[in-house]
């Protein structure tokens, strides 16, 4: 493993990885990788759609990045960028960068992946009415094409930011041959310039991709093709890997590492990850527009007693979106909600609720879920609100809360973005696809926002944060819970996997023995 765990309870933290399987993984690494085969991945949710610029769940990343190369890529363990079809990029000025596209890359129908290509990207993710990347490129006042390999980024003001923005979804490239050609239907066809291309998707049953020997790195990828079968019971998945019919499954739960580690032919894999489980809030209409409401809510939790019931206490409880591993993590804004039920009451019958409250919160179907959704209930019956839930897939609920606007409170995750400014961006700016009232809690949350993208250094950076996380936690925009850290298992033959602090697997590395 080479993730940091400062910050993180080093116990809990070793009890749930475990020494031996880590130090296989890395030794395996060593190997020389060999070519051929292919991967069979148990996936616990049905995409939202294969098109990274209209796709709504962050679980969709683990599905894109096999199919989409972007831009700008991250070192796995630090998230820093990286070059990736940008071979390199600069800031000339403070409101202009400029990237130079790596000659030869080819997207999958065979058409070139050059400057007039990328800025088709950037002006579908900035204009199309069915983008949901648009606030990710908010500060891109103009795309030009400065050289058949180069393009040039004017901005609205300064915005160091965008390297790493561009790791994410507004930075993976489409074919604009086919996203023009095929309209709504890329969602489901889609063309990138990754390591692998696609071939078929059966709707929560199977995607399966397969290698595109045009792949611009020599060698890669050393997978003949991938194959993800959608298995939401992540108990189930499991039991497919162990008895041989996966090779590997991800998002494991804490609960599920004994099981690993009976397993004579499994090693695990895990790691410290920006994935926040949470309840997301509609404060544009009543009740929770109501920033009393929010609070109760807030001081309503038992966070500690959620990680123990839910996570065998085996992940760090949340008070923020950022975990303490981060770098621009604030102790103070994460204490800001101690578990307080008499302080919750006071705020309910201070809005005008002294006889409680009736909410209607959006879930998931599956064991894991159903089991946060009875801790929740119980610990909020305690100072009067009233939870009921409406359960579905993943794609079904995050479409019926961001989009239909069904529920008061949607109990889901932020996956976490490479740079945290993304994160802050996409949850409370105004008209955010994951601000699902799609309008500004607050006014001050926009300055703020802009004052995290000015400097470059982290020092800096992590100040500007303070003041917006101390925006946004005051205001009691969301109620995070927990953080969970990363458990994959893989079988034998699966060598070269690595995790990184996303927490979403990518097998751009990955090969098969035997």
């Amino acid at each position: 493993m080479t993730h940091s765990i400062d910050g993180l309870d080093r116990r809990a933290f070793l009890a749930l990885v475990g020494a031996a399987p880590l130090a296989v993984t890395e030794a395996r690494a060593q190997a020389t990788p060999k070519r051929g085969g292919v991967l069979k991945v148990s996936a616990p949710s049905n995409p939202s759609s294969l098109d990274p610029t209209t796709g709504g769940a962050g679980s969709d990343h683990v599905f894109l990045y096999t199919m989409f190369d972007t831009l700008v890529a991250f070192d796995y363990a630090t998230l820093q960028p990286v070059p990736g079809l940008a071979e390199s990029w600069s800031y000339p000025d403070d409101t202009t960068l400029v990237l130079n596209i790596r000659p030869g890359v080819l997207f999958h129908d065979g058409t070139p992946c050059d400057a007039e290509a990328v800025k088709a990207n950037f002006d579908r993710n900035r204009f199309d009415e069915r983008s949901n990347v648009k606030p990710d490129l908010a500060t891109v006042a103009d795309v030009t094409v400065t050289g058949p390999q180069q393009v040039t980024l004017k901005l609205k003001q300064p915005d160091t930011a965008l390297p790493l923005i561009l790791s994410d979804r507004a930075g993976m490239m489409s074919s604009p041959k086919a996203f023009k050609e095929l309209g709504r239907g890329h969602d489901r066809a889609p063309v990138g310039a990754g390591p692998w291309k696609f071939v078929s998707w059966a709707d929560n049953e199977r995607i399966v991709v397969t290698r595109f020997d045009q792949y611009w790195q020599p060698g890669k990828p050393y997978l003949d093709g991938i194959e993800l079968q959608v298995i939401p019971e992540v108990n189930t998945g499991l039991r497919s890997v162990i008895a041989g019919q996966n090779d590997f499954v991800y998002f494991l739960s804490p609960q599920q590492k004994t099981v690993i580690d009976r397993a004579k032919n499994l090693t695990s894999v895990t790691g410290p990850t920006l994935y926040c489980v949470l309840l997301y809030m509609n404060w544009g209409r009543p009740p929770l527009n109501d920033v009393k409401v929010r609070q109760a809510l807030n001081y309503g939790v038992n966070r500690e007693e959620f990680n123990q019931a839910t996570m065998n206490g085996l992940s760090e409880p949340a008070g923020i979106t950022l975990p303490s591993a981060h770098w621009a993590f604030d102790a103070a804004m994460a204490k800001r909600y101690p578990y307080d039920p008499d302080k919750a009451k006071a705020l309910l019958a201070e809005a005008g609720y002294k006889d409680g409250l009736d909410l209607l919160a959006l879930g998931y179907t599956d064991q894991r879920h159903i089991q946060r959704q009875e801790v929740l209930i119980e610990q909020y019956r305690k100072v009067g609100i009233r939870l009921k839930f409406q359960n579905g897939t993943i794609p079904e609920m995050t479409n019926a809360y961001m989009v239909e606007k069904k529920g008061d409170l949607y109990l889901s995750a932020w996956t976490g973005r490479p740079d945290p400014s993304q994160t802050y961006q996409l949850m409370f700016a105004a008209g955010s696809f994951y601000n699902t009232s799609r309008v500004e809690a607050v006014p001050e949350i926009g300055p703020a926002l802009l004052e995290t993208r000015r400097y470059a250094d982290i020092p800096s950076r992590k100040k500007a944060f303070a003041g917006l996380q101390k925006i946004v936690t005051e205001n009691a925009l969301l109620v995070p819970l927990v953080f969970q850290w990363e458990l994959d298992a893989h079988g034998p033959r699966v060598k070269n996997f690595k995790p990184n602090l996303l927490g979403k697997p990518k097998f751009e590395n990955v090969y098969l023995e035997g």
